[in-house]
């Protein structure tokens, strides 16, 4: 049997909704203005909790190699080594070589991989689709402030995204052609998964994707039981290259995995039952992460994606219902790897319950094959409105604000997009009150510091620095103080104190408020003076 290499024609015999040659150049100026907002807007961004932890392990990890493999530090730093290091590797490489600020590297070096990772969206929607529904895709991600201002600091999160994304990508390119996929796709795909794994063990999602796509392949063979386990099995020798140079590039992004058989099975176990003495909220209850309800990761979802993402997921959703009932079922064969990618992680997430918390960020995995979805039911929408001139114009009408909403409240909140919610939420203000995680990062603390430093501008320094209290990790406010400022873990003792305003967290010691970092009136970031209090006051709320 054949298989079916699917194109736009497979789904949609329509001819593509706009030329070919403008919807290239549409495309091409889409990833320009992204280019250019990276470069103009990474340098702004404040370190994120785990920033310093990270590029300490890639330095270590950098120290292992230049010492021959003898220099065992990096597998007994906290517990990093449960993660793979491939960021972290090449940012502390870069960090030896380039001039320029080591955040502000890591923070270009992220949007970088997160540019790669929409690269990735974009060719897989217009594979199954068109160049129109690839540029919806992207921009729909770039709606997203769960993706757009995640971009810079979630530098876990977003590089492990934007490699699922290419898995997901070479995937469905493999499925479609199984049993006889080309070998440069296969070993395309074994260094996609290579470096999902290099990056964390949730990689092995891909892997369960893959599996469950040949066996769909294998069950729309023609004749019996024999015929279809021919297939997997010709299915298996044909993606066999892609295991050495996925296990090779394991091996050398997490060393710790290669060291023992098991490694990769024991950090697969211990994320899966991990605790932390935090707390997350969900539409204002604030709980332990161990206690999130099955439906935490949802409702988040729901409250990060913008709307007209939704729209075009629940209309993906009634035209795969539609789909069901008709045949060949093979030509749909290439969206189940990207449904799959989308909808199984967040189903095991349900059934399992792990801890969770910061809302989605341990899953902006998913936003990617989500985007896709969304794109192809509003292309679904758009194919179905364009038969009426009326129709069309509503339709475009009602995109436009769909997307100028999301991108309006976006621009307000610059820099801190990822603080944003839709409207169902209640928008960046509900974050702010207490309803829904916001700058869990901490990412105000930067400006704060700015602010601190200006406010002090033409005091007479004292003879000794003033201790900066930051409720957040210390090197967020240290790395943009200087010298006449040194961070105390004493808060008490604090003339300045620092804080986000997620969880209340500013409310822990008192001073009189010198300046904010806010948004649309709202405050994410406080800064207060403690000098003028006394020592029985400095122990007391605000």
């Amino acid at each position: 049997m054949h298989p079916v290499t699917p194109t736009a024609t497979t789904f949609h015999p329509a001819t593509r909704s706009l030329p070919r040659l403008t919807a290239h150049v549409t495309g091409l100026a889409l990833f320009a203005l992204i280019a250019l907002h990276i470069a103009l807007t990474f340098g702004q961004h404040g370190i994120s909790n785990d920033e310093w932890v990270q590029h300490t392990y890639g330095r270590l990890l950098l120290d292992y190699y230049a010492s021959g493999l003898t220099d065992m530090s990096a597998f007994h730093y906290k517990d990093l080594y449960l993660y793979g290091g491939l960021f972290d590797l090449i940012a502390a490489a870069l960090e030896r070589v380039l001039p320029m600020n080591v955040w502000d590297m890591r923070h270009l070096l992220s949007a970088a991989f997160g540019f790669a990772g929409m690269v990735a969206v974009y060719r897989l929607a217009r594979h199954l689709l068109n160049d129109t529904a690839a540029c919806i895709a992207v921009a729909l991600l770039m709606l997203t402030g769960a993706w757009s201002g995640a971009l810079f600091t979630h530098t876990k999160d977003i590089p492990f995204a934007a490699c699922m994304a290419w898995v997901t990508w070479y995937t469905t390119l493999i499925v479609a052609r199984l049993p006889a996929p080309p070998r440069n796709l296969v070993l395309k795909l074994g260094v996609a998964i290579g470096c999902a794994f290099g990056l964390r063990v949730g990689a092995v999602f891909g892997v369960m994707v893959l599996g469950l796509g040949m066996l769909a392949s294998m069950a729309l063979v023609d004749g019996d039981w024999r015929a279809r386990l021919a297939h997997l099995g010709r299915s298996l020798r044909a993606l066999l290259p892609a295991v050495p140079v996925a296990l090779a590039l394991i091996a050398l992004f997490w060393p710790w995995a290669a060291q023992a058989p098991g490694n990769l099975i024991k950090a697969l176990t211990t994320f899966s039952h991990v605790t932390f003495s935090i707390q997350t909220v969900l539409d204002g209850q604030v709980m332990a992460i161990t206690e999130v309800p099955r439906s935490y990761l949802p409702i988040y979802l729901a409250v990060r994606l913008p709307e007209l993402a939704l729209a075009g997921l629940a209309a993906a959703l009634g035209v795969a219902l539609l789909a069901t009932r008709q045949r060949p079922w093979r030509q749909y064969l290439p969206w189940l790897t990207v449904i799959l990618a989308a909808l199984l992680p967040l189903a095991l997430a349900i059934a399992t319950r792990p801890a969770l918390y910061n809302g989605i960020r341990h899953f902006t995995f998913l936003l990617p094959p989500l985007a896709v979805l969304a794109a192809a039911g509003l292309y679904a929408l758009w194919r179905h409105a364009r038969a009426s001139r009326s129709l069309a114009a509503a339709f475009i009408a009602l995109c436009l604000i769909g997307a100028l909403d999301p991108l309006v409240a976006l621009a307000r909140l610059h820099p801190y997009h990822y603080v944003n919610y839709n409207r169902l939420a209640g928008g960046f203000e509900a974050a702010v009150a207490g309803r829904w995680e916001a700058d869990y990062w901490s990412d105000g603390v930067r400006e704060a510091s700015g602010l601190l430093r200006d406010h002090l501008k033409g005091t007479t320094r004292p003879g000794e620095p003033w201790r900066v209290a930051v409720c957040a990790d210390p090197v967020e406010a240290d790395a943009w103080l200087g010298p006449e400022f040194v961070i105390t873990r004493d808060w008490v003792s604090a003339d300045f104190f620092i804080s986000t305003t997620h969880m209340d967290c500013d409310s822990v010691l008192a001073g009189r408020v010198i300046g904010q970092v806010a948004r649309e009136g709202l405050p994410l970031t406080i800064l207060k003076d403690r000098r003028m209090l006394t020592a029985e006051q400095r122990r007391l709320l605000r």
